[in-house]
This record gives C-alpha cells, sequence and structure tokens, in this order.
C-alpha cells in the first residue's frame, strides 16, 4: 500500500494524527451536563472549528441544536460542477463508567501493545481524525476533487436528537450527493466493511407503585406487594427462556443472509465468561443484526450496601429496544409500552414514558458510491474483499438524511471494530486501522468523482 502517493502521504501524517487525537480525547465531551461540565463539550467543538478553519474550510461555524449541545458544521469547496460528498462523525462520548477499571485514564490517550487508548478514540473522535486525514492526503497529491462538507455532531451518544431536528429546520445545510457516516465499523481489524443496516431503538422508563411508603418485611412482608418485585416480573416477560426478546405483538424471526458472525468469535469478541450461554435463537448475525433485541439499561432500587429490611413501595427501570429495519420504531415503541403495562403483576400501578427513539436504516449497496468505496478498499486492504455487514447499534440521523434527501447515497463506514471495545472500560483504535480507512476514504473521494464525471 505505501507504493500508492495517498498511503504514503496518511502514513506520513500519523505522528501528528497521534497528537491530535491526543488532544482531542483530553476533552471530557459527554453531552450529560449533569455529569461533566458543558465546558469540555464546549472546547472540543471550538477544537473542531479550529481543525476545519485550518484546513481551508469556508462558512465554520457552532451550531447551537434544540437539545442544547453544538454540532460543527463547515464546507470544503471542490473543482466546478463536481459532486457534493458529505462526511459526519460525532465528538460526545460515552461516560467512562467505572474509571478504576481503566488500566490508563479514559481521557488520556495513552498507546499500549500497538493501539491507543482512550475514550472516544474509535466511538468517534477517531472518526474526526479519519476525516481530516483523508482530506489532506488529497490536498497533498492534486487536491479534494469534490465538494466536501463536514458535520460534527455533540449529542449522538444522548439519542436526544438534537442534530436531526436541526437538520430539518435547516434541509439545505447537509445537502449532499453521498454521505459517509465515519461511526460504524469493520467487521473485525483488517476485514474492510461496510455497513449497511442498522437497528432502530426506542428508549422506555418504566414506573411500578404498590405502596404509599416503604413498609417494614418483617411486618408486612408477604402480603404487601413489593414494587420491586413486580418490575422484575415485568422485566423477565420481555425474554423467552432462551433469552430471545418477547414484546407481545413484535416480529422477532427475521433473518440475516449476508457476512456471517461464527459464535465462537462472537464469543471472543464479546467476552462471554466460560460456562456462560449466548442467548437467543438463530445465527449471531440473526440476533444482532436482523431481530430486535431489550436491554434492561437501569434500574432504581436500593444498592445492597445500606439495604433495609424493607418492601419496596415504588420501582423503575430503563429499557432500550433495538428493532431491525422494516420495523416502524413508533409501533416499537407502543407495542413495548403496550407489553409492559399488560405484564404489571398484581393490580400495581405502571406508567410508561418514552425518552428517546430512532429509526432503523437500511442502505442501497448497489449505487455507484458503494462501487468506488468497493475499489477504494481493496487498495487500502490489499488482498481483501469489502464486506457487507450489518450493526446492531444505531445512528437515527441516518433515517433523518435518507428522509430530507432520497436521492442520497450513504455509506457507514469507521474505527469502532470488536477490539475497541466502544461504550466500555479501555475503550481504544487501532492506529493500522485508522491509517487504512483514511486512505481508503480518500481514495473513495477520488474514485467517486471520477464516476460522477
Amino acid at each position: 500500500m505505501s507504493s500508492n502517493p495517498v498511503a504514503a502521504t496518511v502514513a506520513s501524517l500519523m505522528p501528528r494524527a497521534k497528537e491530535e487525537l491526543t488532544e482531542l480525547v483530553a476533552f471530557k465531551s459527554v453531552a450529560d451536563f449533569g455529569q461533566f461540565p458543558r465546558e469540555e463539550s464546549e472546547g472540543a467543538a471550538h477544537w473542531i472549528a479550529d481543525a476545519l478553519t485550518a484546513e481551508g474550510f469556508q462558512d465554520v461555524a457552532l451550531l447551537d441544536t434544540p437539545d442544547g449541545t453544538q454540532s460543527v458544521y463547515g464546507c470544503l469547496p471542490g473543482p466546478e460542477g463536481a459532486k457534493t460528498v458529505l462526511l459526519y462523525a460525532h465528538y460526545d462520548v460515552q461516560p467512562p463508567l467505572d474509571e478504576a477499571g481503566w488500566v490508563t485514564p479514559p481521557f488520556e490517550l495513552t498507546e499500549r501493545d500497538g493501539r491507543w487508548y482512550g475514550r472516544g478514540a474509535a466511538d468517534c473522535k477517531g472518526g474526526v481524525i479519519m476525516h481530516l486525514l483523508a482530506l489532506r492526503a488529497l490536498k497533498a497529491n492534486g487536491g479534494v476533487p469534490v465538494h466536501v462538507k463536514v458535520i460534527v455532531e455533540g449529542s449522538e451518544e444522548q439519542g436526544t436528537g438534537g442534530l436531526e431536528r436541526y437538520a430539518e429546520e435547516h434541509p439545505d445545510l447537509l445537502t449532499a450527493d453521498t454521505i459517509v457516516i465515519g461511526d460504524a465499523g469493520n467487521f473485525r481489524a483488517g476485514l474492510p466493511t461496510v455497513t449497511s443496516t442498522l437497528r432502530g431503538m426506542t428508549l422506555v422508563r418504566v414506573r411500578i407503585d404498590t405502596l404509599e411508603g416503604n413498609l417494614h418485611s418483617g411486618q408486612f412482608g408477604g402480603a404487601a406487594p413489593d414494587a420491586l418485585a413486580a418490575l422484575v416480573r415485568v422485566l423477565d416477560s420481555l425474554r423467552a427462556e432462551d433469552g430471545s426478546t418477547t414484546v407481545d405483538g413484535l416480529a422477532g424471526e427475521k433473518a440475516w443472509d449476508r457476512l456471517q458472525y461464527d459464535d465462537e468469535q462472537f464469543r471472543e469478541d464479546a467476552k462471554v465468561l466460560d460456562g456462560v450461554e449466548l442467548i437467543g435463537s438463530g445465527t449471531v448475525a440473526d440476533r444482532i443484526w436482523a431481530r430486535p433485541a431489550v436491554t434492561v439499561l437501569g434500574i432504581d432500587c436500593p444498592p445492597v450496601v445500606g439495604a433495609t429490611p424493607s418492601v419496596q413501595a415504588s420501582a423503575r427501570a430503563l429499557i432500550s429496544l433495538r428493532v431491525p429495519p422494516g420495523v416502524d420504531a413508533a409501533e416499537a415503541t407502543k407495542l413495548l409500552r403496550a407489553h409492559l403495562e399488560a405484564h404489571t403483576p398484581w393490580g400495581a400501578r405502571v406508567s410508561t414514558e418514552q425518552i428517546g427513539q430512532g429509526q432503523a436504516f437500511r442502505a442501497d449497496t448497489t449505487s455507484p458510491a458503494y462501487r468506488a468505496m468497493a475499489d477504494a478498499m481493496a487498495v487500502a486492504y490489499p488482498g481483501q474483499e469489502m464486506q457487507y455487514a450489518g450493526q446492531g447499534g444505531s445512528i437515527p440521523l441516518c433515517n433523518t438524511l435518507a428522509a430530507l434527501y432520497p436521492k442520497a447515497e450513504i455509506l457507514l463506514i469507521g474505527l469502532s471494530e470488536p477490539e475497541a471495545r466502544i461504550h466500555a472500560v479501555n475503550e481504544s483504535v487501532s492506529p493500522d486501522e485508522l491509517e487504512r480507512l483514511s486512505v481508503a476514504e480518500a481514495l473513495f473521494l477520488r474514485a467517486y468523482a471520477s464516476g460522477a464525471s
């Protein structure tokens, strides 16, 4: 690959890329301002705006989105008559979770065993650097052959829809012939992959009340209805005996017919403990890309430490439901809420509240942009053919963009391969993947421009 001038340029830029990713990871840009200061997110946004300005972008702006966060926008003009490509990433990150579980501090980029560790290194601050590397490589080798727009979101991980609503209110801003979403990842490191489907999602909070207040478990336990026990019953009703998701009225038997995921490889990637079974039925690919999946994200109840012998009067849980393409997320939300209410035992009072939602996505993989990406991937990953995978996660912006710009082609690539451990402790990025995907993106832009002309 080094014989390719673009690849050679990207290789020479990798030390600078590490320095920049170190600076960007240092911002604690969790878009939950009850946990982390707003100034951390604003600092990251300003860093990106300055980087775009330094690269010659015009109309660079910090967009105040309706959810109270900022997205960063800029436009780099290309040759007259050229196509327009929108490059997307996000700078907000998940909380570091248990900082004691990190081998090195989560907001200090640290090299270890050939990988760079830090919160957001792969998801998705590394995606910002990937876009910059690709554009710099093209500028050093004949110029950028398309008009480029960049949008870097500030609240993707929160699912609060700020950028989606902003785009709907300003539909001309992000118009493009092709959109590259840099927030996905290869099926495994070294195997070039585009993500052709995303599951949608809904977040529902459920609360169960049974008593006016907690009661002594010795005096009242056995007859007084326990809200926490009722909640456990409700949550258990969301799964069949084999662990498959069961929401009344929601279909769950679809199959995935492209790239498959070996059971043992999945166990290794997911770090499943010895002797613990995988859940669900069908292939792993069926389960994580083509079928619904419910997850209990959190429960409000007394912690073990300091618990008193009490029958609980109230209990709450936050539930995530991932839904595959072909299933309307709004309808899935209705079915989930109805299921929770129908399965609440003992006449307990139950209330549900939707707090987030995003539709599933399916790309048109027969489009010219996908052919151009396949050609680019073949150069960036010699001897490897581009694969098509699904992704169990959700990127609600994809559907917003698809609805606003129905003629635009949308591709999903990125740095979040299994070893990256995104959203978990000790998240990391492979610098080799960053280098190869930056080369692939640069060559894609060139191939796409050539094909378009």
